[in-house]
């Protein structure tokens, strides 16, 4: 039975841009991609607004910070070698209330500590000048932010991998792992796929599979929907920048903002509520197995005692279109309930700590024979190529 040099678990971004650092860097690489879904990017990486983020945000030093400012300038490069539209049209990080201005300035001091290119202090009659549409009293203009399809960015991807010579496999659940020595026996279904080595980038079920290849993540997945609505063409119209407010600096969620396609339709949101599912992109969708290790976990019962002033507000925002609307207004007083349209949601997988603390940064966790990537909310996208290097870089013998 052959067995392949790489596996990686899950074809979304991450998962691509590992395999495609393996593969671009080392020529016969056995690679293979395994995807349970008909197509990659079908999750996080399918449902994602579409934003080249700066590094604005991170905590210096932090691996969110170093990844994005990499990852965007890769993710540029590879855009700009096949071909792959995307647009640098800045954003605004804007302050509504007195109360955020310290919050904003913390914002000024880690994109300046990042070397975040650009970044200008804004007074509200600046961002009016800039944006006319948008009310604020004081900003910070981040030039870098842009707009991409990371739909197209993931088709690219995988052609790259293909051509190259790895393979990827779709409809291929991972039911299983066994350990033979130096080698993993994947099991999908009736199928036995064998490796020396695995990459788990499987997102809302990473948690799952770094258990299957016997490691024990202290943190657990627990999946927050975010939902978001199309605005009416010509609500924003005008509107050249993504507009975000000051977001709460003790959770790792920006807040409701307004983000621009690169076919000119504007998204409000999204919000953060808890999804009953882990793959739940609608509010009726219930798991019950997904909802019991969320319960048996005890850090989502630290996590609901620290937040639960928040958690509340959230599902009260998310069943009250006008409250929705009512928050965008706050950045964009012309918006109200009428201008959202069709909504949407993704689903967000938040690693949570025994002590209820959501992690903040990317995790990325060695295991016998393995590697696995524990957390890679937000800017992950941004920063895939960046994290792919990374991944391949510790996988041994390859590198």
């Amino acid at each position: 039975m052959r067995v392949h040099q790489v596996a990686i678990a899950g074809a979304g971004i991450v998962g691509l841009a590992t395999a495609y650092a393996l593969v671009r860097d080392h020529p016969g690489l056995d690679v293979v991609l395994l995807e349970k879904e008909d197509a990659v990017a079908r999750h996080q990486t399918g449902h994602n607004s579409g934003v080249i983020h700066s590094g604005a945000y991170y905590r210096p030093g932090s691996k969110k910070a170093e990844m994005c400012l990499r990852g965007r300038k890769l993710l540029m490069e590879f855009c700009d070698s096949h071909s792959i539209p995307y647009r640098i049209c800045g954003k605004l990080i804007v302050a509504t209330a007195p109360s955020e201005l310290g919050a904003l300035a913390k914002i000024l001091e880690r994109a300046r500590a990042n070397s975040v290119a650009g970044i200008q202090e804004l007074t509200g009659a600046e961002i009016h000048r800039l944006e006319p549409l948008v009310n604020g009293i004081a900003g910070l203009e981040v030039p870098t932010a842009g707009i991409v399809d990371y739909k197209e960015v993931c088709r690219v991807l995988a052609e790259e991998i293909e051509r190259r010579g790895g393979r990827i496999l779709t409809k291929t659940r991972l039911d299983g792992i066994a350990g033979t020595g130096h080698e993993l026996v994947l099991r999908s279904g009736g199928q036995d796929i064998p490796t020396r080595f695995l990459v788990n980038c499987a997102g809302l079920q990473s948690d799952r599979v770094a258990l299957m290849a016997g490691v024990s993540p202290a943190t657990r997945i627990i999946p927050f929907r975010g939902e978001y609505f199309w605005l009416r063409p010509g609500a924003c119209s005008g509107l050249g920048r993504l507009i975000y407010p000051v977001p709460d600096p003790n959770l790792p969620f920006l807040g409701v903002h307004l983000t621009l396609t690169l076919h000119g339709r504007v998204e409000a949101g999204p919000n953060a509520v808890f999804a009953f599912a882990r793959e739940a992109y609608a509010r009726s969708q219930f798991e019950l197995g997904d909802v019991w290790d969320a319960l048996a976990f005890r850090g989502f019962w630290s996590m609901a005692r620290q937040h639960w002033k928040t958690g509340l507000f959230e599902n009260y925002r998310s069943l009250d279109r006008e409250r929705f609307a009512a928050d965008v207004a706050r950045l964009v007083p012309s918006i109200s309930a009428r201008e959202l349209a069709e909504p949407g949601a993704g689903v967000r997988a938040q690693a949570v700590g025994p002590d209820g603390r959501l992690i903040d940064d990317f995790v990325i966790q060695p295991g016998p024979n393995s590697i696995h990537v524990l957390n890679a909310p937000s800017p992950a996208a941004t920063s895939s190529l960046a994290i792919g290097e990374t991944i391949a870089a510790m996988v041994p013998g390859v590198s």
